[in-house]
């Protein structure tokens, strides 16, 4: 079991996932907003599941997909964080950074922040070489947080193993920052 860790920024908490979270984390997952690019909804076993399953490999880790919480609130709003895809990708083991925010928190910066902290922590915590991110061509919102960090469209589109075939949001963009793009970006404001 590795130490666990939290990032605070100046209005989120990136932390482990509690009971508390579970309600609300499938009540995202049920809105067909929110998981418009994804391959389903998920009813609340499911969504359970994958929120014990996250909590697991933040346990086993450290690190994650963390929960988000509103520092002023103590709202939970979804996940960010980084993740190690167990499915082919065509980047061989790679880290990814990813989010799934509540409809009702769009548009406020929150997942552009917690990101930007998960990213800072994979460069200079994990000491990583590069953080990938990937989302259905379209996915337009969740491209545009990728860009918003500074991530590299790669240009080498794919078909996400986990998505079927007969599903049209099948063919995913793959971004990338490294560890010098990250820093550049950073050492430049």
């Amino acid at each position: 079991m590795a130490k666990l860790t939290e990032i605070k920024t100046d209005r989120l908490l990136l932390r482990q996932w509690l009971t508390d979270d579970l309600a609300d984390f499938a009540t995202l997952n049920s809105d067909p907003e929110v998981m418009e690019f994804l391959p389903c909804i998920l009813n609340r076993e499911k969504s359970d599941a994958m929120a014990e399953k996250i909590k697991g490999l933040i346990v086993e880790n450290g690190w994650g997909f963390w929960a988000v919480e509103v520092i002023d609130s103590k709202k939970f709003v979804g996940f960010v964080g980084l993740n190690r895809p167990a499915y082919e990708l065509p980047v061989y083991s790679c880290v990814e950074i990813g989010w799934r925010l509540a409809r009702e928190h769009w548009g406020k910066g929150y997942a552009t922040e917690a990101a930007k902290a998960s990213l800072d922590f994979a460069f200079n915590e994990l000491d990583l070489d590069e953080v990938y991110s990937f989302t259905s061509v379209f996915n337009k919102k969740s491209s545009a947080v990728m860009e918003r960090l500074k991530m590299v469209d790669q240009h080498s589109n794919f078909n996400h193993p986990m998505v079927p075939d007969t599903s049209k949001y099948q063919e995913h963009v793959l971004y990338k920052i490294s560890r010098r793009q990250w820093a550049d970006n950073h050492l430049s404001r």
